[in-house]
């Protein structure tokens, strides 16, 4: 049989990571790659004891459900997401598996093939992939570690006039910056005034290393300051609960979720009733925000531990902004070095990481990598980090 496959497959580039995760498995290598949390961290008895709290209540948690979501689970989450200044009601909130479906289906709702759409330089991965499948052009609006650049966003909006913007304010990846609360209130400005919609992505949002400093949301600065209804917010479970469960949400005008559920139905009808079940009794019994102290301050722990181990390596010309969050240090290798070529060096010698090329649209910086500390601690990250210096001596030896 021979399969005439649809024309946009042959523009969608395989995941890096994920072919870079098929490489690690049952290898002796230390993985740096994946945007893995750490599994001795997962709330393992509180999971198991909210799933059998689910399925004593009844039958419900094996049926079909909403569309839109478990009804409890919205209505909690709305409570939580109060406490970060977003005032919104469970009809303006759809339940997805994961955000990155909750980012396919914005997709789908808001553009057409060749529609034009707004990114951050560098951007997230598996976005860019979404972006390939449904035929956009991506545009991309220089960055740095306060966020955007206001100016340049300006002009390519005016220029190229995208369907939306998409963004990771907060704990970036890969680059795990930060935006400055100026940089927020000129991009929804910006925004607003253009009548552009902004796809905030905030799956990292909660793992801040500081746990008095305050990063609003582009959504709360605009219902509190704009009152625009531009932004559409989007996060996820995965990183604060575990990734198994799959379970994330968008947040967004009665309109847009209306078409989102419309777009979802067609996709898998509803995400999986029993993992929201467990999350609804694993809110309403579990001290969730005490979790997430807990998994902050060890990440905040590995960060530094994996930057100290970097610098006692004494490799000239490597540079990198220190994270205030996130699972992710962004680093520029030396000068001329090409991270894809390193990486084929540093898997051999038992080491593995993300070229940075694989989070630019076009154009990359070649001497980027992006390195995950949330998955590795103690004598493995000791070993990765003395493989990797090695890895990049050798290339620049043979450079």
């Amino acid at each position: 049989m021979e399969f005439r496959f649809a024309s946009r497959m042959t523009q969608v580039k395989s995941s890096v990571v994920r072919d870079i995760l098929k490489l690690t498995q049952g290898n002796d290598i230390v993985s740096f790659a994946g945007g893995l949390p750490a599994e001795e961290l997962f709330p393992v008895q509180a999971v198991r004891e909210a799933a059998d709290r689910a399925i004593s209540a009844g039958t419900s948690a094996l049926q079909y459900g909403l569309t839109e979501g478990y009804l409890p689970l919205r209505e909690q989450l709305c409570v939580r997401m109060a406490q970060k200044g977003m005032n919104v009601q469970p009809e303006e909130m759809i339940i997805t598996t994961g955000s990155q479906q909750a980012i396919s289906l914005l997709v789908q709702v808001l553009t057409e093939p060749g529609d034009t759409v707004l990114v951050e330089r560098p951007t997230y991965l598996a976005c860019l992939q979404v972006f390939e499948l449904h035929g956009l052009k991506v545009v991309a609006a220089e960055s740095d570690e306060h966020g955007m650049i206001p100016e340049d966003v300006e002009r390519k909006v005016r220029e190229h006039k995208p369907k939306f913007i998409y963004a990771v304010p907060t704990f970036g990846n890969p680059t795990g910056n930060v935006w400055s609360l100026e940089r927020r209130q000129e991009i929804l400005r910006i925004c607003a005034g253009h009548q552009i919609p902004i796809i905030e992505d905030d799956p990292y949002g909660e793992l801040k290393y500081d746990e008095n400093a305050a990063y609003p949301t582009l959504f709360a600065l605009d219902q509190q300051q704009i009152g625009s209804g531009v932004v559409i917010y989007t996060s996820t479970f995965s990183k604060i609960v575990a990734p198994a469960l799959r379970t994330g949400w968008a947040i967004g005008d009665t309109r847009v979720i209306k078409m989102l559920a419309k777009a979802k139905q067609a996709a898998d009808l509803q995400s999986s009733t029993m993992d929201q079940q467990i999350l609804s009794q694993l809110l309403a019994h579990f001290p969730l925000d005490e979790h997430i102290r807990i998994i902050s301050e060890s990440y905040g722990g590995r960060m530094r531990e994996m930057q100290n181990l970097i610098k006692a390596q004494k490799i000239e010309g490597l540079h990198w902004i220190e994270p205030k969050g996130g699972m992710f240090l962004w680093v520029e290798l030396p000068e001329g070095l090409d991270a894809e070529a390193l990486l084929r060096v540093a898997v051999s010698k038992g080491v593995a990481f993300v070229p940075g090329i694989a989070f630019y649209a076009y154009d990359p910086k070649r001497n980027t990598a992006r390195l995950n500390f949330t998955h590795n601690k103690g004598e493995k990250t000791v070993l990765g980090v003395a493989r990797l210096a090695e890895a990049i001596r050798e290339f620049t030896a043979r450079s």
